[in-house]
């Protein structure tokens, strides 16, 4: 039976399965059922190869990783006995750290860039995803985010802006309060002289006058 190799190209990034197909599983002869090599290798790095185990890491971590940094969320992922992890470098990018399985090795660090980072879920997705490699990957699944890591996005000064401003709003309203007269209650009426005007009499006979019959 002969061995079958399928290869996931980017711009930075080259990744490469060989394996063969798994006969208890009715796969086809051109299906990976069973993984026997991967090598990964990005431009001006040495390739990286490793047993299934690691690719399936490899998956665990960047995946995760890859889906907090689009939520604007740096966050390290892979525990300290895994085989991959992943972190923001201080440096800015990312760095990719692989443990080797054998003891007294020493683990290799590579850093990466935002495109570099890219390409490789790009591959990885490629991979997960080709229906000629029938391989039950762990994936985890999606879930949403926290309250409280959608929170974390939000830088402090921002979080603590507005109750700051409310504080500071309420304590100018309380103050100009204490220092303006309040009105008074029973506001005093205008007095109105209570004598009517007084009236012409003697227009009023001059006209009746005027007007009487001969």
């Amino acid at each position: 039976m002969l061995k079958l190799a399928y290869r996931y190209d980017q711009s930075a990034a080259r990744l490469m399965l060989e394996g063969l197909p798994d006969i208890s599983a009715n796969h086809g002869q051109e299906v990976i059922g069973i993984l026997s090599s991967w090598t990964l290798q990005f431009v001006g790095s040495p390739p990286l190869e490793g047993k299934r185990e690691h690719l399936e890491a490899m998956l665990a971590t960047v995946l995760p990783y890859a889906r907090f940094q689009i939520s604007g969320l740096g966050r390290h992922c892979g525990t300290a006995d895994s085989p991959v992890t992943l972190s923001p470098a201080s440096t800015g990018g990312h760095q990719l750290e692989l443990r080797s399985s054998q003891p007294g090795v020493e683990p290799l660090t590579i850093n990466l860039d935002d495109a570099e980072l890219a390409d490789l879920v790009r591959c990885l997705d490629a991979m997960r995803l080709d229906p000629r490699v029938q391989i039950n990957w762990p994936h985890p699944q999606d879930r949403p985010l926290a309250r409280r890591e959608l929170a974390e996005r939000i830088p402090l000064m921002k979080r603590l802006a507005a109750p700051v401003l409310g504080g500071v709003a309420l304590v100018v309203v309380a103050g100009l309060a204490s220092v303006l007269p309040l009105p008074e209650l029973n506001p005093k009426k205008p007095v109105l002289d209570p004598t009517p005007p007084t009236q012409s009499t003697t227009s009023e006979e001059g006209s009746s006058d005027a007007t009487a019959p001969q």
